[in-house]
């Protein structure tokens, strides 16, 4: 849609030079008539340059009086009223130069302003001007027609073309290279796999790719964050309102020391000079401008905040609610583990059970066939599927049996074994059985997402003192979680209604966001100061959420929440700084004004430049404030790289646990010193290579992100650790001579079983403080 997307926005750049034009020109022609008249009064011409002066003045007094009289008649009274009062004075004193210089500042407050909301505003409107408004369809005989967004509909095979922006939500039937960093903030391309879910607004990098449409137009992601953005671009901050009040007490205060300066001196001019230096019209667009900059940069690191309000009060929040599932877990199951029966292969499970599930959309069944993929697995179409509501899918997979769900009757001991391993760690089991019973169970986690704890660390540092989970989940998983990211307190067993009922609870304490992804969280979101939606994917629950919500976090990634909030903070912080010095600046200069030390001439250029120096310092509010440091790209590269590896070691770590439980159980069995042997070849292959490698390239590579060499030091030690651990097994091998001696039992448990906790903990570890900088960190097992 190279073309479709140039007809998008048809006259868009023309109206925004046009409108560039309308503000600037009138600034241009008042500061060139300020200009002539200086030139006039040096060659001696006075009268002429008053003349020019004054016509200035005029020119600027007409359009005032105008806005005033519209905002009297729609009941406002503001600021402008003495802007008015200071031209109309400059005229009636003979102030022509005054006037001329007021009239320059309140263009230049106009034209400020236009470049700062147009710079603020730039990646919303970004956002509105590249919406796709075609797709191409494939038709039945095999050609292909452009159509409008709003014919696509759920199933339609779609051609995203190089360069064009994917029109839906859909499944790729091919790999493709995407462009992603509209929706997610990242700059970074991505790989995707055929069979991998898109959303729409991404672009397609690569060559041109086939789409699966999975929604229509008005349901996919990009059209949700396209409604945002247009909603953020129209309201307006509390801040900005807060400024039209303040106009309330500003003018009375103005008007009375301007009247008291000229009867107590009873020189009118000296009313005239303190209305000049009053004239705070462009001074109070500081606030709104640090608002609106603030929702440019949350947009840019993939947050849609629907208005300025929601932003001012994310920046005020002192407490945070959070779901749990989709939201510090990553709310896609993973195989933790797969157990199998003696002699039996894990991979071979998996596969078996990803081949018979293929066909199901339950959750769990595309969990596992996703996972069998990422393993390289060659799946077999099955054949004779059937599905037991509630009890699991059965069918053929190369001529055998294979049945795939809950499993009845009495139990081997190795799968009461696993079951126990199960419920202990609160995983669901997955029984995978043939013919002749369970040949395997595979363990199925939703994992607390590797940048959780980090997160919670940065919002805690933000200002946000209280954090407390909520979740429908059982209480032993639910506290598990919030020991893990280190929250305040848990809710349990909690229903729509209950999160409604804390949330409401809560924001009679405190300003209170509230942060979920699913339909039964909506209402507690809409219940909240601030409503956070995670993860605008397209997925049913995230849109229902989506809906209510007052900020949406486009891209999977917790992280983001921290990212605005701190940019939050930071722009409000601006904007009242930018008020209250460029207020308080304004005052003093009307008090030296009243004295009569502050004649209007020099009064004008003053607030002119106090006017364009707080401004420029809402401006700021476009960079700053954010605590984490950016990862340069080659180190990007090297957490890509060994992300990828986590997979190889955490199913050699899954051989260390099998290995363990047989020398346990079995030290004489004729298959356990082959096992041994096999383990710590791959061991010393597969782990140890791969923590040198750590050492030398990763660890030195972070050192700036993470601010110095000893950040890395705790995981080194745990390297030496993993080193002496894979020693002692080796040790332990050498004496064997056939088989293990009872004597070497105990400690060779002690090195296996040790060695398994310490290499969870280490990759845990890695993952959350290291891994998790990467703009697109590996779920675990992946």
């Amino acid at each position: 849609m190279g073309t479709e997307q140039r007809e998008c926005v048809p006259g868009r750049p023309v109206g925004r030079r046009r409108a560039r034009w309308r503000e600037w020109t009138p600034l241009t022609l008042l500061a060139g008539a300020v200009l002539v008249g200086a030139v006039l009064w040096a060659a001696g011409r006075r009268g002429t340059a008053d003349v020019v002066w004054a016509a200035s003045t005029l020119v600027a007094l007409v359009p005032a009086v105008w806005a005033v009289l519209r905002q009297l008649w729609r009941r406002r009274f503001g600021v402008d009223v003495i802007a008015v009062l200071a031209l109309a004075g400059a005229l009636l004193v003979g102030e022509y130069l005054a006037g001329a210089v007021i009239a320059v500042m309140v263009a230049t407050g106009r034209a400020l302003e236009a470049y700062a909301q147009g710079r603020a505003t730039r990646d919303l409107r970004a956002l509105l001007e590249r919406a796709p408004r075609r797709a191409r369809r494939r038709t039945p005989d095999g050609g292909i027609e452009v159509i409008g967004l709003d014919r696509v509909a759920v199933g339609d095979q779609l051609l995203v073309g190089p360069g064009d922006v994917v029109p839906v939500d859909g499944v790729l039937t091919a790999p493709a290279t995407l462009d992603e960093s509209v929706v997610t903030g990242e700059s970074q391309l991505v790989g995707r796999a055929a069979g991998e879910q898109v959303p729409s607004g991404v672009v397609n990098a690569g060559a041109a790719v086939g789409l699966r449409a999975t929604r229509d137009a008005a349901g996919s992601t990009y059209a949700g964050i396209v409604r945002l953005a247009r909603e953020a671009t129209a309201h307006r901050a509390p801040t900005v309102r807060l400024a039209d009040r303040y106009a309330a007490a500003f003018v009375p205060f103005t008007l009375a020391l301007a009247a008291v300066a000229g009867v107590w001196s009873g020189e009118f001019v000296r009313a005239v000079a303190v209305l000049v230096v009053a004239t705070p019209c462009p001074l109070l667009l500081a606030t709104p401008i640090a608002i609106v900059s603030g929702l440019s940069r949350v947009a840019r690191r993939g947050v849609l905040v629907r208005d300025g309000g929601s932003l001012e009060l994310l920046g005020r929040a002192r407490t945070l609610l959070l779901d749990k599932t989709g939201t510090l877990t990553a709310g896609r199951p993973w195989a933790a583990e797969t157990v199998v029966a003696p002699g039996g292969d894990r991979d071979e499970v998996l596969r078996l059970a990803a081949s018979v599930e293929q066909l199901s959309p339950h959750v769990l069944a595309v969990a596992l066939v996703r996972q069998a993929r990422q393993r390289g697995l060659v799946l077999a179409t099955p054949t004779e599927v059937t599905e037991e509501p509630g009890r699991g899918v059965s069918g053929r997979v190369d001529g055998r049996l294979v049945r795939v769900g809950q499993l009845g009757g009495d139990l081997p001991d190795w799968a009461e074994l696993a079951r126990d391993r199960a419920e202990l760690a609160g995983w669901s089991t997955v029984w995978v059985s043939g013919d002749q019973g369970p040949l395997g169970a595979i363990l199925l986690a939703d994992p607390v997402r590797p940048d959780a704890r980090r997160t919670v660390r940065r919002l805690r540092e933000a200002g946000l003192s209280r954090l407390l989970l909520l979740t429908g989940d059982r209480p032993r998983t639910a506290e598990q979680v919030a020991r893990l990211v280190g929250v305040d307190e848990v809710l349990a067993r909690c229903s729509p209604q209950e999160k409604v009922d804390r949330v409401r609870r809560e924001s009679r304490r405190a300003v209170t966001v509230m942060v979920g992804d699913g339909v039964n969280d909506a209402p507690a979101l809409a219940a909240a100061h601030v409503g956070v939606a995670m993860g605008a994917t397209g997925a049913t629950g995230a849109t229902a959420s989506a809906d209510v919500a007052d900020a949406v976090i486009t891209v999977d990634r917790l992280d983001r929440l921290a990212d605005a909030v701190e940019i939050a903070r930071h722009a409000r912080r601006i904007a009242v700084q930018s008020a209250a010095v460029g207020m308080g600046l304004a005052v003093l200069a009307m008090l030296v004004a009243a004295a009569g030390r502050l004649p209007p001439v020099a009064g004008a250029f003053l607030q002119e430049g106090i006017d364009v120096l707080v401004i420029l310092n809402a401006l700021r509010a476009l960079r700053g404030g954010l605590r984490r440091r950016d990862v340069p790209p080659t180190t990007r590269a090297l957490l890509d790289r060994y992300a990828g590896q986590h997979a190889g070691v955490r199913d050699v770590l899954a051989r260390v646990r099998d290995t363990a439980d047989l020398v346990a159980t079995r030290p004489t069995a004729e298959g356990c010193l082959p096992a041994l042997r096999d383990t710590h070849r791959r061991l010393t292959d597969e782990v140890l290579p791969h923590a040198d490698a750590e050492e030398r390239q990763l660890y030195p590579a972070l050192a700036g992100p993470l601010g110095g060499d000893e950040a890395t030091a705790t995981m080194s030690r745990e390297h030496v650790e993993i080193h002496g651990l894979v020693d002692r097994i080796g040790g332990h091998l050498a004496r064997a001579d056939g088989r293990l001696h009872p004597d070497q039992v105990p400690d060779l448990l002690a090195s296996l079983y040790g060695l398994d906790a310490v290499l969870r903990l280490h990759l845990a570890g890695e993952e959350e403080d290291y891994l998790s900088l990467d703009p697109a960190p590996p779920t675990p097992g992946s």
